[in-house]
């Protein structure tokens, strides 16, 4: 069914990378999830009113609120399409993310809302008339919500899109939910003790641990998460092909979106080779990434000395003994200034987040473990801090 509704609503399809398919995705999402949603809202209001059920009743308006946030998913989408203008450069794909937002937060809503009417339940109890009406309603329900669950997932990982993974992550408590509330109900109807309101209460505490999650997830791309350790190792492997490229750093990559992906780095190649040469292979590296990658990338050219004995045992020495005083301390940009008393060896050294010593303390261990081979250089050290996860 997923595939059928794919083909015949999202014109190519298979370009999940061009921003006109990725909306056509989402607006297929959001007009099932109204459709479904208010299917189910319309049934299961109706069951609640007939058994007496605050629980189904609350069900019934959780699926309302489903069919609101699908709405919001929709227009989300259909925002985060807009072009780039002078106000926004970068472009609007960042409301796909704010849409996921408002989500995560109307399920929380929900869920706090649904505490309440259960523990009022639980304080007057009232008597549930459960048949079989009621039951085959939640039943299908339930199937229903699973269908879409998997329908929304799917989409989601085809696209890369964390507001449609959040609206799978919703349907799956929904169906929990479903079925929570037909087991009390039944558990009610066979013995004197009412469940109804504790269902309520379950549930409810469910959605809102879900919705907490669901927030997390869709505030760290607009906080400013790292990114993956595939793509940062994706970006460096492809970079190190190309002809005279010695090594990367500084990489810095911005999400602005879904398909909005922004990036810088520095690429060290050897100084002996002639800059016209060495700028035209940087201007090739960043035409592949725009058109193979979809990937935006700025990169800046740094000059290493490859033909220097001395420096090129200061590197290796480095290298050998860096880790002696923190792991994952990396350096880059070394240069050695030679004077008539003394030299500067000047580099930029990575700094890894929770290391336990300061700047200041990191730059005098770095100079005296210098110091101990080559007594007569001085250190020059820029304390950096990586970008990336890797």
């Amino acid at each position: 069914m997923t595939d059928f509704l794919v083909k015949k609503f999202v014109p190519n399809y298979t370009s999940t990378d061009s921003v006109e398919v990725r909306t056509a995705y989402g607006r297929l999402s959001g007009i099932v999830g109204i459709i479904c949603n208010v299917i189910m809202f319309v049934f299961k209001l109706a069951a609640g009113f007939i058994s007496g059920s605050i629980s189904i009743t609350a069900d019934a308006f959780n699926n309302l609120s489903d069919a609101s946030s699908s709405i919001i998913s929709l227009i989300g989408f259909k925002l985060a399409s807009m072009p780039p203008d002078r106000e926004h450069p970068y472009g609007h794909g960042r409301y796909e993310y704010l849409s996921g937002l408002v989500v995560s937060a109307l399920v929380i809503a929900i869920g706090i809302e649904l505490f309440t009417t259960g523990v009022r339940k639980i304080i007057t109890p009232e008597a549930v008339e459960f048949g079989v009406l009621p039951a085959v309603v939640l039943i299908l329900s339930a199937a229903l919500k699973l269908w879409m669950m998997l329908f929304n997932r799917r989409l989601g990982n085809r696209i890369s899109s964390g507001a449609l993974l959040a609206t799978a992550a919703d349907s799956r408590g929904d169906v929990i939910s479903s079925c929570a509330v037909l087991v009390s109900a039944i558990i009610s109807s066979l013995t004197d003790f009412e469940l109804d309101g504790y269902a309520a209460v379950a549930v409810s505490v469910f959605i809102v641990i879900s919705g907490i999650g669901l927030v997390r997830d869709t505030l760290d791309p607009i906080l400013g998460k790292a990114p993956s350790t595939e793509t940062v190792r994706d970006i460096r492997d492809r970079i190190l092909t190309y002809p005279g490229v010695l090594g990367i750093h500084d990489l810095i990559v911005h999400d602005y979106g879904p398909g909005r992906t922004f990036a810088s780095v520095h690429v060290e190649m050897s100084a002996d080779t002639d800059p016209l040469e060495s700028h035209d292979i940087i201007d090739n590296i960043e035409r592949d990434f725009a058109e193979n990658r979809h990937l935006q990338l700025i990169v800046h050219y740094d000059p290493i000395v490859t033909n220097d004995p001395e420096v090129e045992s200061l590197r290796i020495y480095l290298h050998e003994h860096l880790h002696e005083i923190g792991a994952g301390l990396t350096f880059h940009d070394l240069r050695l200034v030679r004077g008539a008393s003394h030299s500067n060896v000047i580099f930029d050294c990575i700094m890894p987040y929770g290391m336990s010593m300061s700047e200041s303390e990191l730059r005098e261990k770095i100079s005296e473990l210098v110091r101990q081979k080559y007594p007569s250089y001085n250190c020059v050290i820029t304390i950096d801090r990586s970008f990336c996860s890797e």
